[in-house]
Order: structure tokens, then C-alpha cells, then sequence
């Protein structure tokens, strides 16, 4: 069983349509503590190291093999506590900052909250220091996305990273750093690629399921 930390009982559903195109059979179990993400926000993310932890240890208690963090500004503590939970545990947006940095140098990442850019650049760093590439990473805050989301307004939050997308210029690749604006990549019309992490973020827990 993969089981799903999760900061928005929102994520669910995204995550539950995927497996059923992607990964037919695979069992996934949801975990939600919203108030992970809202004291990582006004406290750091370290604050939250206990609790993660603990939803973890949680996680194999219920019989998890592996565990995957959805929530991009928590994702670096819930990784780095994988040796003491005994099971691989994933960050959700580790392989779309590897596919960032392989789509081009200049990478822009576009998000709804400020918590989520350090975490979101220091990853794309690192996933550029192992490929050995080059990188250079801004940012952009889409105001009044995160309003709309947290008011479950998610078409609404959408369409502003759509058209917060649509604006970048000179850039490489997009990146669309948290699962919460996932949807605004099928309403963009850059030809600029955007990127967004629930898709590969669940192949990679698959795949820790059932190593090749």
C-alpha cells in the first residue's frame, strides 16, 4: 500500500483519478493534516519535523510500504525522515524538478504560497548538481491564487497560474511547484513546456512499490 500525506483534503481526488488511469490496482491510502502546511507557513517548515514523523510512523502502522508527501513546502522534511520510518518516503515534486532541469537552463517556478519557493529552488538545484546541468531559477508568486484554493475555488486558482504561466517570458521550462495548481497546465497556451508533479510524483511511489 502507498500512502499520501497530504495538506488539502483537495488532493484526494487528484490523486485517486490518477491511479485509476495510470495505475489500476494499486492501493493508496490518504493521510490529511492541513495544519502541517499552515504552521510550516508562519513557523518553517522545520516546525512541523515532529508531526511529520509522526504521520509517518502512522503510515506503517496502518501497513504502508512507501509514503508520499504531496505537499511541496514539507516534502524536504518528510524525505529526510525516511531512514527513521524504515520506508521509502517521496517528495511528490522530485521528478518534475528533474524533468525541469533537463528541459533547459532557465526554469521559472510559479506558486500560491511564498513557503513553497525555497524548498521548490533548492530541489531544482539539487536535481541540477546530479545531472551535472546548469540552472538558473525565478520566481513568481500568483497573487490571489491561494485565496481562490483555499476557498475551494480551484478553477478559479487555476486560471490565474494559466495566465501567470502564459505571461513568463525567457524561460526554459515552467514549473508549477505545488499539486494545488496542478490543473492550470491544460488551460495554458505557452509553448513554453509546464510542468506539474502529481502524475510522475505518483509513478515514482509506484515504482518504490515495486522496484525493477
Amino acid at each position: 500500500m502507498l500512502a499520501l500525506l497530504h495538506t488539502s483534503p483537495l488532493h484526494i481526488p487528484v490523486f485517486d483519478a490518477l491511479r485509476d488511469e495510470d495505475h489500476q490496482g494499486l492501493r493508496l491510502r490518504h493521510f490529511v493534516d492541513a495544519e502541517l502546511l499552515g504552521r510550516a507557513r508562519r513557523e518553517g517548515a522545520e516546525s512541523v519535523t515532529d508531526d511529520v514523523r509522526a504521520a509517518l510512523r502512522q503510515a506503517v502502522a496502518q501497513g504502508a510500504r512507501a509514503v508520499l508527501c504531496t505537499c511541496s513546502t514539507i516534502g524536504g522534511i518528510a524525505e529526510a525522515a525516511a531512514a527513521e520510518a524504515g520506508l521509502p518516503v517521496l517528495r511528490v515534486d522530485r521528478p518534475m524538478a528533474a524533468a525541469a532541469v533537463a528541459e533547459g537552463a532557465r526554469v521559472v517556478v510559479l506558486a500560491t504560497v511564498e513557503s513553497t519557493f525555497g524548498p521548490t529552488v533548492s530541489l531544482i538545484e539539487e536535481e541540477a548538481r546530479r545531472a551535472g546541468r546548469p540552472v538558473a531559477v525565478r520566481t513568481r508568486l500568483v497573487e490571489g491564487a491561494w485565496e481562490c484554493f483555499d476557498a475551494g475555488d480551484v478553477d478559479g486558482c487555476a486560471r490565474l497560474v494559466a495566465s501567470a504561466a502564459d505571461e513568463t517570458e525567457d524561460a526554459d521550462v515552467i514549473v508549477l511547484a505545488q499539486v494545488s495548481i496542478a490543473p492550470a497546465q491544460r488551460l495554458t497556451t505557452t509553448p513554453v513546456p509546464v510542468l506539474s508533479s502529481p502524475r510522475p510524483g505518483l509513478a515514482a511511489g509506484a515504482e518504490a512499490l515495486h522496484p525493477r
